[in-house]
């Protein structure tokens, strides 16, 4: 061991690349997508550092062209998950009380390899398999994601740092080291970056960890565990799972070695594996850790004092960036009556000029959403609203999924604050607008508050500050991310800790000191310097 103590630095955040047309990183960025699509790579599981391909398996396509395969993938069931466990509590041994900086150490230089010479193949695969802009990649896959590893690395250092008061004669100290048995890692198909903190996080904290990445990034998914690998993660730490949810988490919640859930995904998902582990609870070792983040119906609020190009400016880029599959996607619009008119007229010019198709082509602002499954959810919505008495489709409501799967970027305008698509997670590029009264501005704060079980992000638009401080103190627990004239996404690490309450998750915000906590145990130590030789007190006389 290292006769040092080791300190890191604040962090900066990942600056990001324009690829603005003709520019070098664009061209590199469009040489590394062809040699890309001039491939079929294998995917397979990964436990305990080797490569496992089994009997099942499928193809991955790209959702903007889903006769273009990509790759092959072979899918875990309980045999692999069982390997898997074996592998994680062996590897435990060692990397349980491996130094806390060199397991650090390892996550910066995925860091430094990511947004180095791995840049362009980060945003490729991310643009190729979950159909995103080179925008939306390049923030999350390569900027996001280095953020996490970067920043989770420095909080670990303070979180080492902080120890408790030693009197006269005691040396107090604290020890924070990994959970005992091993973590399960549940990740979603929409950002890489949250794939990669998933796993990485509880990992540098000292823990093993199963992760099941989402079947429909697994492309993505598969060069994060790569990236891990090549920094020098040793094998087991993280074992990768490819598969479906029942075939992978049904042997992984039954073990008696899972300490903790670490999720991101659908509400019923999370209460399904919720009740699986209390159902277990006298089958574990430890009490699991929960966290876990779901999802959201997330708002924009107007005041009559709102100004209404930045209305627009921040429904278009929340509700359809990324074809509205964020968390955080704007899919609910609360405006008053007086701005309505000027609103609608700048809103339906711009949307007109949104580009929907490939996302190779850089003058395309949305893509696909993400597989046939998400295609016809979405699309039951739309279909839904142009049949409803109560609602009127003012743009989009067309789709095509002959290529790709393309849903137009939809308006939805309602008379009722409780319609279906007010209420319920789309999950994909439709926005519902309900039309207040400018008098009935109170009462429609509290419909917005009321309205959806979730409580992930919200923004709110106004000119006045009292307004605003109002408007704030009404909406507090609408929304763990909350934002004052500015859309309800793109939470960046470190500045904004991301997260929600109420159905929306456990609010453990990732990006933050406060998610390590959840994968650390502590242990308090007091050593006597003078130990007492007497048992008697001096109030015995």
């Amino acid at each position: 061991m290292a006769q040092a103590f080791f300190e890191l630095r604040e962090p900066a955040n990942e600056p990001y690349l324009d690829y603005k047309p003709g520019s070098p990183e664009t061209e590199a960025l469009h040489k590394q997508i062809e040699e890309l699509k001039n491939q079929v790579i294998d995917i397979p599981a990964i436990i305990g550092g080797k490569e496992i391909r089994t009997e099942k398996k499928q193809d991955v396509t790209m959702p903007h062209n889903h006769k273009h395969k990509l790759a092959t993938v072979y899918l875990c069931g309980e045999k692999e998950v069982n390997m898997a466990i074996e592998a994680a509590l062996e590897a435990q041994k060692t990397w349980a009380t491996f130094p806390w900086e060199e397991k650090v150490a390892i996550f910066l230089r995925a860091a430094d390899l990511i947004t180095g010479p791995y840049r362009y193949l980060f945003n490729a695969t991310t643009m190729l398999g979950q159909s995103k802009t080179p925008h939306q990649s390049e923030i999350e896959a390569v900027g996001e994601l280095a953020d996490f590893l970067r920043f989770n690395a420095w909080y670990l250092t303070k979180i080492m740092q902080d120890q408790p008061f030693s009197p006269a004669n005691n040396w107090n100290r604290m020890e924070y080291r990994g959970l005992e048995g091993f973590i399960f890692s549940v990740s979603p198909f929409n950002f890489t970056a949250i794939a990669g903190n998933l796993s990485s996080c509880p990992a540098m904290c000292g823990n093993v960890v199963l992760w099941k990445p989402a079947l429909s990034s697994i492309y993505s998914s598969y060069y994060v565990m790569k990236v891990f690998e090549e920094a020098g993660l040793p094998a087991g730490v993280i074992n990768f799972l490819p598969g479906s949810g029942a075939d992978v988490g049904d042997p992984v919640m039954a073990s008696p070695h899972l300490s903790g859930l670490n999720f991101t995904g659908s509400v019923g998902t999370f209460n399904h594996l919720w009740k699986t582990i209390g159902e277990n609870i006298n089958t574990y070792k430890y009490y699991p850790r929960i966290v876990g983040e779901t999802g959201g119906k997330d708002f924009i609020f107007a005041h009559n004092s709102a100004n209404t190009d930045e209305l627009v400016t921040a429904a278009i880029r929340a509700a359809y960036e990324y074809q509205g599959q964020k968390c955080s996607a704007a899919s609910r619009m609360y405006l008053p009556e007086s701005l309505w008119a000027g609103f609608k007229e700048k809103f339906l010019a711009e949307v007109a000029q949104v580009k929907v198709g490939d996302v190779e082509d850089h003058s395309n602002f949305m893509g696909a959403v993400i597989d046939a499954k998400a295609f016809k959810s979405i699309t039951s919505y739309i279909d839904f609203a142009h049949e409803a008495e109560d609602a009127e489709i003012i743009c989009g409501g067309t789709y095509d999924d002959s290529v790709g799967y393309f849903v137009q970027p939809t308006a939805i305008v309602t008379s009722n604050p409780k319609f279906k698509t007010m209420e319920e997670e789309i999950f994909g590029p439709v926005l519902t607008i309900y039309v207040y009264k400018d008098e009935d501005f109170e009462d429609t704060l509290t419909l917005c508050d009321e309205t959806s079980p979730y409580a992930l992000t919200g923004a709110i638009f106004a000119a006045e500050r009292h307004t605003l401080k109002f408007m704030a103190d009404r909406l507090r627990n609408a929304a763990g991310n909350f934002y004052i004239n500015d859309k309800p996404t793109g939470a960046v690490v470190n500045q904004q800790p991301f997260g929600g309450a109420r159905k929306s998750g456990t609010n453990d915000k990732a990006g933050s000191m406060s998610h390590l906590y959840r994968w650390l145990s502590i242990r308090s130590i007091k050593e006597n310097r003078v130990t007492p030789r007497d048992w008697r007190y001096p109030y015995m006389g």
